[in-house]
């Protein structure tokens, strides 16, 4: 039995496809985690959505910003821009079952000594306490009041963490560092307008896992989000977003013994 983790999908589906028939996985006794944005950007989203639910309890994913915009364009609180490619999921028959799949998934996922989230966590954040952060909004998206949460996140989408936000406002703060965060201050102000390489963050910017004193560093984090970044690893990051839309790569790492497969994303997984 192994687990892979795999980076942001975004609708690259035969991308997906390759991979998975490169590392062997059989849902009977493998897992595979995804770290969100299954979604957009991609030709392929609907087939992404389908490919990932139909794998039940062999998969687990957290959400992405893009997956959330998925979920807000379907309920009316976010509107298609030309660069989304999303349509095929709003479009088809069984639109509403995938959005309510889409909203029980997790933001936050630990299991041992990793933990999976799509974006990252501010450094005064430890593990415990994102852990219950992130179940604030997942227990929101999942029951009746959803809307509210979505209302809040768009189209405001700037919002800064302070603890002593309340109602919609603290979930949409919380949603925004697990889904949005690249860099940020030593007190957790983040820049999030910014989406280039780390050499080119804002002054007094720095990436949220190069921060001294980090309160989530007793703990292994997988995440994605930051196509800019590429591939990087460290002794307790495993950052997977290789802009395989961009036409890049895909990657998953198997968490055992952290082996690297990559499938080719050619001209950005148009018609691969």
């Amino acid at each position: 039995m192994a687990t892979y983790a795999i980076g942001d999908v975004q609708g690259c589906f035969n991308a997906l496809d390759r991979l998975t028939n490169h590392i062997g996985f059989d849902p009977s006794r493998d897992h595979l985690w995804f770290t969100g944005d299954l979604v957009n950007r991609g030709p392929d989203s609907l087939e992404v959505l389908r490919y990932v639910k139909g794998l039940g309890e062999a998969a687990t994913t957290v959400l992405g910003n893009h997956d959330l915009f998925l979920i807000a364009a379907a309920t009316g609180f976010a509107s298609l821009r030309s660069k989304d490619t999303i349509a095929d999921v709003l479009n088809a028959p069984d639109r509403d079952d995938l959005i309510t799949w889409l909203r029980r998934q997790r933001l936050f996922y630990r299991d041992g000594d990793f933990t999976l989230v799509h974006a990252g966590l501010l450094p005064q954040w430890t593990i415990d306490e994102a852990e219950g952060l992130g179940g604030e909004v997942e227990s929101t998206l999942q029951g009746p009041d959803y809307k509210d949460l979505l209302q809040a996140l768009y189209p405001n989408q700037h919002l800064q963490w302070t603890p002593a936000l309340a109602g919609p406002t603290r979930l949409a703060a919380i949603t925004t560092v697990l889904t949005r965060l690249r860099v940020c201050t030593g007190t957790g102000v983040m820049a999030l307008e910014f989406s280039g390489p780390p050499s080119e963050a804002p002054p007094g910017y720095s990436p949220w896992f190069q921060i001294p004193g980090r309160q989530s560093h007793t703990a292994t984090i997988v995440c994605g989000h930051w196509a800019a970044l590429g591939l990087h690893l460290a002794d307790n990051i495993l950052a997977l977003d290789s802009g395989c839309v961009w036409g890049h790569r895909l990657t998953a790492i198997r968490l055992q013994d952290r082996a690297i497969f990559q499938s080719s994303c050619r001209n950005g997984c148009q018609g691969d």
